[in-house]
């Protein structure tokens, strides 16, 4: 077994237990918060139900960002809906036989690799035009935004430039998830491609990437507008209202 091979393995391996527990501690965290009073973003919804439609309506079509920005939702909606067929393309590499589902997106999921990128440009682009969002936009961000665009770039590139071997990709991915390590190619781009994968999944527990599990737990969206009907005592409180 090649060094290489060793040295991915071990990677993804550190990068995949980085990002599992890491999520796990901060969806918890998230969990644990106390939410002290009623703060839905009005106008809202007065039902459990209608606070599930809503919460349907923000995290596939982005309903709060289209009201506040035209532009700013065209972008991050292209982002992130091209971003969702790239990973369903990718499942290819971790399923055997490859599903029927995944079969089906595997055209749409390369031309979504240039959506992709089309709305990332448009969110870079905003943070250096857009005045208020200039000012507000740290380095980290742009780290992030140049992180995501990299893989972008990588992914192509192995598309239409160096021509990886897929399979022996797809072996290596099978071989990791059954702790059977197979040869990785040794190709320029797919090691970049592969180093920047795994960048991003250590640092995604740590970086604003979180809105991802965060949207569910916002009081913001996941709370009715219900304070005329019932009254909303948090759980630490319960014990101070008895006394």
């Amino acid at each position: 077994m090649s060094a290489l091979t060793l040295v991915y393995a071990g990677l993804f391996y550190a990068a995949t237990a980085l990002l599992v527990a890491g999520l796990a501690a901060k969806i918890a965290g998230y969990a644990r918060t106390p939410a002290p009073l009623r703060i839905p973003t009005t106008p809202a919804p007065r039902t459990r139900a209608g606070v599930a439609g809503r919460m349907a309506r923000e995290v596939l079509l982005f309903e709060s960002l289209f009201r506040a920005n035209k532009w700013t939702w065209l972008c991050g909606w292209l982002f992130h809906v091209a971003l969702a067929l790239v990973l369903v393309r990718h499942l290819r590499y971790f399923t055997e036989p490859v599903w029927t589902p995944v079969a089906i997106a595997q055209p749409f999921g390369v031309y979504a690799g240039f959506a992709l990128l089309a709305g990332l440009a448009g969110l870079w682009a905003r943070r250096f035009l857009v005045e208020r969002v200039r000012y507000i936009s740290t380095y980290s961000d742009h780290l992030m935004l140049a992180l995501l665009a990299m893989i972008g770039l990588s992914g192509l590139m192995m598309k239409y430039g160096s021509h990886t071997d897929v399979v022996a990709v797809k072996a290596f991915m099978l071989g990791l998830m059954r702790f059977d390590l197979q040869p990785l190619p040794a190709d320029g781009p797919l090691l970049v491609h592969l180093l920047l994968v795994a960048a991003l999944m250590a640092i995604f527990p740590a970086s604003k990437l979180l809105h991802a599990p965060g949207v569910f737990f916002s009081p913001t969206r996941n709370q009715a507008d219900d304070s005329r009907e019932r009254r909303h005592v948090a759980p630490w409180a319960a014990g101070l209202e008895k006394k």
